[in-house]
């Protein structure tokens, strides 16, 4: 992701991949929006509602410190939101102070209520460098009308004139609508870093691809992950180029991040930004990663003959796309194209404003990127 790259869009939703039977479910039912649910004694699951149809949810995370509360991510910026805060914090959180407020990544179901959490607690944001400015940056740089540069960004990846009409109509400024400003000042985290939650040390393990450094919270001798977008059981979280960096390459990232969290033990706990906890790590990201390889093989065989990434959506995509889902489909796109580019899998080709992708070797299984 680069500034500006989700300024126009909802916090990110995804595209769908059902996880194998292998995967475990420990708990029957989640909390009720604003309800803490216990998954041990030092950590509760809370669930905050979403306005999407399609991603209805966010799961938030309490951490028990002894003397204070760890809140891990905060949910959008709504009036919802905030009404289901101030219940908890003058009732169930009412017992100590918000010691810190961890902030996994920049997106605004995670950050959008930080900046008003850290004003309402006195707490201080912890987030890593990257992610803190990039939510600064997209705050302070938002615009009613999408500017130029994005407009030429989309319209190089094949935009109708109808899609681009539509584009050139829409808001711009969604993400400062969807998050309370950020202080100037917070606690950077890094990876490696260790915090302290009671007799519990959680290690900082850094994700990118999905966002560009994307914290999450590791706990070895409990075995317990949580993961933020990271790792999700259900669906797999959007990867995408987007006009602020418009020749990026996250899905190398991406891959590189799952390489990563692959070395973690298969039987720890994940606590996921949505849907439910889950053990069955290493199976969960191999099923990630081959849904990516599956999708690269699809489209180094369509790039036979030269295609824009809205040429490339019948392989990548099972469904029809619109409104949102076709500006994260059409970044998504990129994503995969920008791989093989990499790898020396496909070529660039300039069609007046139009960029198309041809393939001139096959793609090998991951060889490139």
């Amino acid at each position: 992701m680069a500034s500006r790259d989700t300024a126009d869009l909802p916090p990110p939703q995804h595209h769908g991949d059902d996880p194998e039977e292998a995967l475990e479910f420990p708990f029957s039912e989640a909390p009720a929006p604003g309800q803490l649910m216990p998954i041990d004694d030092r950590i509760s699951w809370l669930r905050m509602p979403l306005p999407f149809q399609r991603l209805d949810h966010i799961n938030l995370y309490v951490l028990d410190d002894g003397e204070a509360y760890t809140l891990v991510d905060s949910g959008l910026a709504t009036d919802e939101t905030r009404a289901i805060w101030r219940q908890l914090l003058a009732g169930p959180l009412s017992d100590k102070p918000v010691g810190r407020i961890v902030i996994t990544h920049f997106h605004p179901d995670h950050v959008g209520l930080a900046g008003w959490l850290c004003q309402r607690t006195g707490a201080a944001i912890w987030m890593t460098r990257t992610e803190f400015f990039f939510a600064r940056v997209f705050q302070l740089e938002a615009t009613p009308q999408p500017p130029q540069a994005a407009l030429d960004f989309f319209e190089r990846a094949g935009f109708s004139d109808q899609a681009m009409d539509k584009l050139k109509a829409a808001r711009y400024d969604n993400y400062s609508r969807a998050t309370s400003k950020l202080p100037l000042d917070y606690h950077r985290l890094k990876a490696g870093d260790q915090l302290e939650n009671g007799d519990r040390t959680w290690t900082i393990r850094i994700g990118s691809g999905h966002s560009p450094e994307h914290a999450c919270l590791y706990e070895a001798e409990a075995g317990i992950l949580i993961s933020g977008d990271q790792i999700l059981p259900r669906i797999t979280s959007n990867v995408g180029v987007y006009p602020g960096e418009p020749l990026a390459n996250p899905l190398a990232d991406w891959l590189d991040s799952i390489d990563r969290f692959s070395k973690l033990p298969e039987k720890t706990l994940v606590l996921p930004a949505h849907h439910g906890p889950f053990i069955g790590l290493r199976k969960r990201l191999e099923e990630i990663r081959g849904s990516h390889i599956r999708r690269l093989k699809a489209l180094s065989k369509h790039c036979a003959e030269p295609r824009s990434a809205i040429e490339a959506f019948p392989v990548l995509f099972k469904r029809r796309l619109k409104g949102m889902d076709f500006i994260l489909a059409t970044a998504e796109s990129l994503a995969h194209l920008h791989y093989l580019e990499a790898g020396g899998f496909v070529a660039r080709r300039i069609d007046g404003p139009v960029h198309r992708f041809q393939t001139v070797r096959p793609y090998d299984n991951g060889a490139g990127g």
